[in-house]
């Protein structure tokens, strides 16, 4: 389920019941999904992806008709450029200053020759191609796959032909350190591209549709940029709000935000706490949570945020609303916001440990 659409209905139901609330942005890091100890320092990407059975990188395609319209369908399957897939990873990789260096091996280690499932890389080519790159471990681009689906459809709203292509992208790498038997880790990630054209015809739509050449580069492009988060901490932007109106301390608080002075506007809401009842004081905890969070005091941020949750609890009669049904997020827009905040917070608050883990190459 999409959280973003329930977080725009809960707080229209909140701005109407004459509440001010400014949404905010906040960026903060997330680990990588792979932890690499501190003494690896230089990586190599490597190619062994197995050669394309054809040069223009297309495995099969097959037309079928959509649903309700008579527009036809096509789905093709490519397989990525591997050249183009190593050369976007290493480049990638090297933007995120994590390792002390980022080669590349332009070399394609795989021959049609080689069966499929032999293509993993042996404990001696392992030695040889580190030993050779004076790399202290190997990422290796093992296969990609492209699925793409165009379609051209006629909008009676706009009086126009659309034609579409949503692509998915299927990267597979692998990662090698010397002396192991076996891969660290085998990543299987997916990401999605979409383009959208627009003709006064059917064919004029169809014509502008990405061609085959550029959807294989494009996609293995960005092949090598979709497994970056899983191999590296990354940075992630979030949405966040405000409560910013009724009464003076808030609105005096809202203008020390503005200014980015979050210690002066935190004073003024614990003020608020102690003083305020109902949801004034949910609304100061509520601030002081994210206050805290912007600061990274994430423990004292989840310490207010679950004030928050239980005094919204309160105001929405939660306990007098539960049935065998559950309850709907609308009847309850207080506890129910207050709560994903808690539910994020929980889940930034358990990676630090991992993230901390993972940056202290940094502090040696």
């Amino acid at each position: 389920m999409n959280r973003y659409p329930i977080i725009g209905s809960l707080l229209c139901l909140l701005l109407g019941s004459c509440q001010s609330i400014e949404p905010l942005s906040i960026d903060y890091m997330l680990p990588a999904e792979i932890s690499f100890p501190a003494e690896l320092k230089k990586v190599a990407v490597v190619n062994n992806m197995a050669p394309p059975a054809s040069k223009d990188f297309l495995i099969k395609e097959e037309e079928t008709t959509a649903k309700n319209t008579e527009a036809p369908v096509l789905t093709q399957f490519f397989h990525g450029n591997a050249n183009v897939v190593s050369e976007s990873l290493a480049e990638n990789l090297a933007k995120g200053n994590y390792f002390d260096e980022v080669i590349i091996c332009d070399s394609a280690l795989q021959s049609k020759s080689k069966p499929k499932q032999e293509q993993m890389l042996s404990v001696e080519e392992v030695e040889m191609l580190t030993q050779g790159l004076g790399a202290d471990l190997l990422i290796a681009v093992e296969d990609v796959q492209i699925k793409a689906v165009r379609k051209v459809e006629f909008s009676p709203f706009y009086q126009a032909y659309f034609g579409t292509t949503d692509l998915k992208v299927y990267p597979t790498l692998r990662i090698y350190i010397p002396g192991r038997k076996a891969p660290l880790s085998t990543i299987h990630a997916n990401d999605s591209i979409f383009w959208e054209e627009i003709g006064t015809s059917f064919t004029e739509a169809e014509s502008r549709l990405i061609n085959n050449k550029d959807l294989v580069e494009q996609a293995s492009d960005f092949a090598g940029i979709i497994p970056v988060k899983h191999l590296l901490p990354h940075w992630q932007s979030v949405h966040r709000y405000l409560f910013t109106g009724g009464c003076v301390q808030m609105r005096d608080a809202a203008v020390y935000v503005r200014e980015n002075n979050w210690s002066d506007a935190i004073k003024l809401w614990e003020q608020m706490y102690d003083e305020k009842k109902g949801k004034k004081k949910m609304q100061a905890a509520h601030n002081l949570a994210l206050g805290h969070e912007m600061q990274d005091n994430l423990t004292q941020a989840l310490e207010w945020a679950r004030k928050a949750q239980k005094t919204a609890f309160e105001i929405d009669k939660v306990e007098q609303k539960k049935s065998p049904l559950g309850i709907e997020a609308d009847d309850v827009p207080n506890y129910a916001l207050e709560s994903m905040y808690v539910s994020e917070l929980e889940k930034r608050n358990a990676q630090t440990g991992l993230l901390n883990m993972q940056m202290k190459r940094f502090n040696e």
